[in-house]
């Protein structure tokens, strides 16, 4: 059981969590945590930072100095807490921004129960020195990790799981945005003018225009 931070747990985050299918138990402080300590241990703890900060780290803090195995801990944090991250790093293992995605936040949880055993090997798409964790969102170029954003990352993952295909522009809106999204057919030139941008000037070639009808992804 995934122990959450507070009780009660967010609305949406609630909603998250119950549609991925991870049973989950909001606690109020470690002293309660402690008391419902389920008889195999708690998988992990996810705990949000942004209402009761002190609250938070402290029962992250508790839940590092149990004599048992320590709980992993992944936190949700607004943007403006991230500076603060460097100071605690020692209290979790990974993050989450909020606003998060559902999606984005399931992987990670999957990630980090697969880091201790508790969940299946992560999904790795690969090509050339592409490598796209599908786990946890994160993808690297050369070994150099890619700040991507939230659609950037599943334009590329769309691309780099079908290269050498061509689409068109409403194509890839239709199949990565999946619906009419406001900008048209110009949010996808945006996207990869900073995909090739991130990419750098030696990898940038893995997303080719196909005069008057759209992008391929791969080497020619």
């Amino acid at each position: 059981m995934l122990l959450v931070f507070p009780d009660p747990a967010p609305p949406l985050l609630a909603q998250a969590l119950d549609l991925a299918g991870q049973p989950w138990k909001a606690v109020a402080n470690a002293s309660v945590a402690t008391q419902h300590d389920p008889a195999d241990g708690w998988s992990g703890a996810l705990i949000c930072t942004d209402t009761d900060p002190e609250g938070a780290f402290v029962l992250a803090r508790s839940l590092r100095r149990r004599d048992a195995e320590p709980v992993p801990v992944l936190l949700l944090v607004s943007g403006a807490q991230l500076a603060e991250l460097e100071l605690r790093e020692e209290l979790f293992d990974d993050f989450c921004l909020t606003p998060f995605h559902p999606q984005e936040l399931e992987a990670r949880l999957r990630h980090l129960l697969w880091r201790i055993g508790r969940g299946p090997r992560p999904e790795i798409v690969e090509y050339g020195d592409l490598a796209l964790n599908l786990e946890t969102y994160q993808a690297a170029i050369s070994e150099r990790p890619l700040d991507l954003t939230y659609m950037e990352y599943e334009l590329l993952k769309f691309l780099s799981t079908h290269p050498g295909k061509v689409f068109s522009r409403e194509q890839l809106l239709s199949r990565v945005w999946g619906y009419e999204y406001y900008g048209g057919a110009r949010t996808v030139d945006v996207h990869v003018r900073r995909l090739r941008a991130k990419l750098g000037e030696e990898h940038a070639g893995l997303i080719q225009t196909v005069r008057s009808v759209g992008y391929r992804f791969g080497l020619r």
